[in-house]
């Protein structure tokens, strides 16, 4: 039997093992010195003056949503295609998540979508750095500025991605990150939040801090929550970030290869991203025309795929009314390919053979997939 290929797996070797023995053998698990040195690479790799580790991804959206005074009766724009924890962060806080649509080539969230939507309730922009491409920041920074919005970077996918030669989550007023086991560097479950500003750094460390601004007093000036890392976590990402450029290599090439071992299929579309974006390609992406029937004959060779992110409109806990082609197209043509870091090149010959195979035997799904 041919060996399973997943869809994603992170690069954890005997590296972040003795990492993980050291901070234990140490006894100080709760979030210290690690954490701090987990913090101030974080700041080296992004450009961020200011970076707290937290528990995860979503617990980072709503400490930022919360340190921006968002919260009942606000309205936050954010794009249809993404994770539902960006539009549930949202609801946590207390504000009405509203939906725009999504660029027509990036699938990140489109400015003339946000135009469409701004209300006199809108307080706050959060875009999605969506696969590891970055969002259309200098026309949403544009926006925001000409209505005073806040302006959340959700770059939960975002790790190592730039746009115009600035790491993404560095333009808003938060960028918040996720290292979730299947993000492009993991700490298991865990986020961040990046901030230019020594006020909002301030505050999000006491909201994250059962409201106080340090440790080992027990007079609490606002009510706050436990969002603490721990040191195995921050032993982890350390040796996660000091492998983020091999990473960011490794994948590029891996989807270089796939362009080109696929170059000869009409029926394939690789995913583009905007010209001043420097992607990292968290997933490699191809629309096709019938993407359910695609996955479903590489799972039975043993080859992992994943869909793209259902629409939130049609999310079965949302339903909501509105028109959003380009969401909705991006899911029905969308299929994430194996994306290791560390996919070996027998792997990838084994993929894309398969895939060829399926279109010389499929002939009425060859067609290319139109745009929305």
């Amino acid at each position: 039997m041919k060996k399973i290929i997943p869809q994603i797996e992170p690069w954890i070797d005997e590296q972040e093992t003795k990492a993980v023995m050291e901070a234990v053998r140490s006894t100080w698990l709760t979030e210290a010195k690690r954490t701090e040195s987990f913090e101030a690479l974080f700041r080296k790799k992004t450009g961020a003056k200011y970076a707290r580790a937290f528990c995860n991804g979503t617990m980072a959206l709503f400490a930022a949503l919360k340190v921006a005074g968002i919260g009942k009766g606000d309205e936050v724009i954010l794009p249809d295609l993404t994770f539902i924890a960006s539009s549930n962060a949202v609801v946590l806080s207390g504000a009405r998540p509203v939906l725009a649509d999504v660029d027509q080539t990036s699938f990140t969230l489109s400015p003339d979508g946000i135009r469409q939507k701004i209300t006199r309730r809108t307080r706050a922009i959060m875009p999605v750095h969506l696969y590891g491409q970055a969002a259309d920041m200098d026309a949403i920074m544009e926006i925001a500025g000409a209505h005073r919005l806040v302006v959340i970077e959700d770059a939960a996918q975002g790790v190592g991605v730039k746009f115009n030669g600035r790491h993404v989550g560095t333009f808003g007023d938060f960028g918040c990150f996720s290292f979730y086991g299947n993000k492009t560097i993991t700490t298991g479950e865990g986020g961040m939040v990046i901030t230019q500003s020594s006020t909002l750094d301030a505050r999000i460390y006491a909201l994250k801090n059962h409201g106080r601004g340090r440790r080992g007093t027990f007079i609490h000036d606002e009510i706050g929550y436990n969002f603490s890392f721990n040191e195995m976590a921050a032993a982890v990402g350390i040796t996660q970030l000091k492998k983020l450029n091999l990473i960011i290599k490794k994948k590029a090439a891996l989807r270089r290869e796939y362009m080109k071992q696929l170059s000869d299929l009409s029926e394939i579309e690789f995913t583009r991203a905007d010209e001043r974006c420097a992607p990292v390609h968290w997933f490699i992406n191809i629309l096709v025309e019938d993407p359910e029937s695609l996955q479903a004959y590489l799972g039975r060779k043993g080859i992992g795929t994943r869909r793209f992110f259902y629409p939130l409109h049609q999310q079965p806990c949302y339903r909501l009314k509105g028109r959003f082609p380009c969401s909705e197209y991006a899911y029905a043509h969308g299929l994430s390919l194996p994306s290791s870091a560390r996919l070996e090149p027998e792997s990838v010959h084994r993929i894309c053979s398969e895939i060829h195979h399926y279109y010389r035997h499929h002939p009425a799904r060859r067609n290319r997939p139109r745009r929305c």
